[in-house]
């Protein structure tokens, strides 16, 4: 007899794993290998084996069990040498954990049995320009995905025909096993895998979607993208996922957005960053600018001697607060341009320029080395 398997193999998660983590990799691995989807050799075993060891790893106290005495503490263990612990005071500790575990089981298996299944999520990729990320827009995008079948509205019988009880569970969606541990004999309840929980059997399946309770279809879907949206968002669209198999509720839909760059505008956070190129003289004389903004144009007085990196704010001229009425600014940093190319009289001007600055420059280096003088003889210096 092959000996059986880690639990925590089967399911591809770590020791460590949570019980989301472990929950998360059960339903990926059991939508993969379930009978009714992978026809598949050796699919069938596959799925039973996954079923046994979520049974386990997603009990806290049956994983409890495992981690201490792997499958000897889950499995009939005891069923050779006895339970060690009967025989105190006319009852054991095997009947004590074979109602706890009774118990618990029943109780996850019905709730899984009765609860509503829910379709999975579904992950869009959509690219917007800079002006619809802050200003905000609808779009409409085309999601392959499940839909429930129109023809049998997610039962997977074909209509006018009626199901049977199943017979692997006699109609209970659930099978149960006693098995024995070194606690004694508990009963491990598990999802019947012929019905799938539901306790009955389609006799008839639908031929549209041949039993499934969902078609692969193409679908048209409105997203509307708020205002001041920002790279890297995923924006949520309640109900738009799959359909699950045989009715329930429907997954949602999240669009990752991804926002093209401008060609003059930066953002940061809800600040709109702009570059304004002006000349030396309208840096040095000072005047007056027309600046683009998202809204229009504005304009921008420049005073005389502003220094290249200065920056001037608009207020309110930024990106919206999501879901809000407060807006950023537009920050405007000066960058003065230096001519690369001149015509002669420029250049005679510029010369001229750069003569009386240095004049200026020479006459303030005099009058500083004068007053030096005077002040060394004041404080007698030598």
């Amino acid at each position: 007899m092959a000996a059986k398997r880690d639990y925590y193999e089967i399911l591809g998660v770590a020791r460590t794993a949570s019980e989301e983590e472990i929950k998360k990799s059960f339903r990926r691995l059991a939508r993969q290998y379930h009978p009714d989807v992978n026809k598949e050799k050796g699919a069938e075993e596959r799925f039973k084996e996954i079923n046994e060891a979520y049974e386990v790893l997603g009990d806290a106290q049956k994983r409890q069990a495992y981690d201490r005495f792997g499958h000897a503490g889950v499995s009939g263990a005891g069923a050779a040498g006895g339970n060690p612990f009967e025989g105190f005071g006319g009852f054991s500790f095997g009947d004590i954990f074979e109602q706890i575990f009774a118990n618990a089981a029943g109780a996850t298996a019905g709730t899984r049995r009765g609860a509503p299944q829910r379709g999975a999520d579904l992950r869009y990729e959509l690219t917007i320009s800079f002006e619809e990320a802050v200003r905000g827009c609808q779009k409409e995008i085309e999601i392959p995905r499940w839909d429930t079948c129109p023809t049998c509205h997610g039962n997977g019988a074909q209509p006018g025909t009626n199901t049977t009880r199943c017979t692997a569970c006699q109609g209970t969606g659930e099978i149960r096993r006693v098995q024995q541990s070194i606690f004694g004999q508990f009963v491990n309840v598990m999802v019947c895998d012929r019905c799938r929980g539901e306790g009955r059997v389609i006799t008839t399946p639908c031929e549209r979607c041949r039993g499934e309770g969902r078609i692969r279809t193409i679908r048209k879907v409105a997203v509307n993208i708020p205002a001041g949206v920002d790279d890297g968002i995923n924006v949520r669209v309640t109900g738009e996922g799959e359909a699950p198999l045989r009715g329930g509720t429907p997954g949602n839909l999240f669009v990752a957005l991804s926002v093209r760059p401008h060609e003059y505008f930066k953002r940061q956070g809800t600040d709109i960053l702009y570059d304004l190129p002006i000349s030396y003289a309208d840096a040095a004389l000072g005047s007056e600018v027309e600046v683009p903004t998202l809204d229009g144009k504005e304009n921008v007085k420049i005073p005389a001697g502003t220094q290249s990196g200065r920056t001037f704010r608009l207020k309110g001229k930024g990106v919206p607060v999501i879901h809000s009425a407060a807006r950023g600014d537009e920050l405007v940093t000066v960058k003065i341009v230096t001519p690369q190319s001149l015509t002669a009289r420029q250049k005679e001007l510029l010369r001229e320029f750069a003569e009386i600055e240095r004049q200026q420059n020479e006459r303030g280096h005099n009058l500083f080395e004068k007053g030096f003088e005077k002040l060394k003889d004041a404080m007698h210096f030598e």
